[in-house]
């Protein structure tokens, strides 16, 4: 059964790129069958960062966003999706247009939307948006960026809180990673295993330890969802089909 991630939260700077590029590495550590799409023209960081994995996808053109869906029935894998700020509309409306969920249904293909968000009010409207327009259609996971934020009072108490538990929704916690080594990655073009694998980047020991850390207990929260929520293959199927193609991850770009 192939499932298919998309992650959003409508509001751009709260760390869509950053959890996308955490479950690409994810799924490659694991071993986990992969197809990604990055639908950020502008800044695509799985193009960047994962580019061996990822093609680009426009959501306003249906030519374009069908890849996804031919993705998914083609091959059992998990397809991600890392989908640009306020994309939520032409998403939906290619859904509804195509009956997505119902093919999805007939195909065997899961759907999940992680919603991941800071700690301001628009977080939580936005969600509560999300599930007053599609209900108990989709499946979700909510992220709670503590890179973006550090006070998620107001969403524990909410109506949309309620509802995500009464959706069967589950709520985790994206660690943050000291701001500096953050900044180090980006701007060395460093794909996460680079940056705590590779001596050759340029990062101290301390450095990748940090990085190390903080994807651990990334791993054990998309742990806690279990398999049927985080992935959908019943067994690892080998990624990285060759040595060469894991040194060029491995590797920094020029």
């Amino acid at each position: 059964m192939s499932h298919i991630h998309f992650i959003g939260g409508e509001k751009g700077g709260v760390g869509k790129s950053v959890l996308a590029r955490l479950l690409a590495q994810f799924h490659i550590d694991r071993k986990l069958p992969l197809r990604a799409f990055d639908s950020d023209r502008s800044h695509g960081a799985l193009l960047r960062f994962y580019g061996e994995f990822s093609s680009a996808i426009d959501l306003s053109d249906y030519d374009s966003v069908d890849q996804l869906m031919e993705a998914a029935v083609e091959t059992e894998r998990n397809v991600l999706v890392d989908l640009a700020a306020q994309s939520s509309r032409p998403l939906f409306q290619w859904m509804a247009d195509n009956d997505l969920l119902g093919l999805a249904a007939d195909e065997g293909v899961k759907v999940t939307l992680w919603h991941v968000m800071d700690d301001g009010a628009d977080g939580i409207n936005l969600l509560q948006k999300v599930f007053d327009e599609q209900g108990d259609r989709l499946s979700y996971v909510i992220v709670r960026n503590l890179g973006r934020g550090k006070d998620f009072s107001e969403l524990e108490r909410s109506r949309t809180r309620a509802a995500a538990n009464t959706l069967d929704a589950p709520v985790i916690t994206l660690p943050e990673l000291h701001a500096a080594t953050m900044r180090k990655l980006d701007h060395g073009d460093l794909s996460f295993w680079a940056a705590s694998e590779n001596k050759a980047t340029g990062l101290g020991l301390m450095e990748r330890q940090r990085v190390r850390v903080w994807m651990r207990k990334a791993y054990e929260q998309f742990d806690s969802l279990g398999a049927g929520r985080c992935t959908a293959a019943a067994r690892p199927t080998l990624v990285v089909a060759d040595e060469a193609q894991a040194q060029a991850q491995a590797e920094p770009a020029a």
